[in-house]
């Protein structure tokens, strides 16, 4: 079950900006029945008449607070994180993100798809940008804005926060906002590395299904982004 977590913001330096003013003390996870964006929970909802087994709850962050590691993505798949509670845990897009940290080193164990596989991450979060379900895996502007309280206090919540990336452009740009920057300064393409003060964002495709059947995203080109991030971390 998922449990409301508080934790104390600390400001990061963003290049002489102060990224996210926010109040001292913050919820980093939503109710497990959170109500703040109705079209969410009554898809939620109805996810739990139909499979009452499943999590179908806002997913919490996987991995380990004290990363120097966040990795965002978009939202959970509905046979996904949705059914299993575990971040990109249960669909195609897991396989190539965990396969990924394993072999840079910021997962150890066998990914099987289930949450009690014995996976954990190493100087590594997952989170996303909006962590409930969506309907089509299409978030609407206002779930993203309304959910983006939660990704602040995630970052807000991991003092040795140094590399964050961004799964897609939904991703990207609801992180930019979390840390205050601008989006003119910082656009969104695959690969790109922006610095932020301390932090540095780097940008990928989406690693979704979609996106590696058509070769917007091949695994080279997801490696390649870890490889950066892993060399960078030292």
């Amino acid at each position: 079950m998922t449990r409301n977590s508080r934790t104390e913001n600390q400001p990061i330096e963003t290049g002489g900006t102060t990224a996210r003013p926010l109040p001292a003390v913050q919820h980093t996870e939503p109710d497990r029945n959170c109500p703040l964006c109705p079209r969410l929970l009554s898809f939620r909802e109805a996810a739990r008449g139909r499979e009452p087994n499943w999590f179908n709850s806002p997913v919490p962050s996987f991995g380990d607070p004290d990363g120097r590691l966040l990795i965002v993505g978009l939202a959970p798949g509905l046979h996904g994180a949705n059914r299993t509670g575990r971040p990109f845990t249960g669909d195609f897009a897991g396989d190539l993100l965990y396969a990924t940290l394993i072999e840079y080193g910021f997962a150890k164990g066998v990914y099987q798809a289930r949450p009690d596989d014995g996976l954990t991450l190493v100087d590594c979060r997952i989170s996303n940008a909006v962590r409930c379900v969506p309907p089509q895996n299409k978030p609407l502007p206002l779930e993203i804005s309304t959910c983006r309280q939660f990704l602040s206090a995630t970052v807000g919540s991991m003092p040795r926060l140094r590399a964050i990336v961004a799964l897609g452009r939904v991703a990207h740009e609801s992180t930019l906002k979390a840390l205050s920057l601008r989006s003119v300064s910082a656009p969104f393409a695959h690969a790109a590395v922006h610095e932020a003060g301390a932090l540095k964002l780097y940008d990928s495709y989406h690693c979704s299904r979609y996106n590696t059947n058509t070769r917007v995203l091949t695994p080279e080109m997801f490696r390649n982004v870890f490889a950066k991030v892993r060399a960078d971390l030292g």
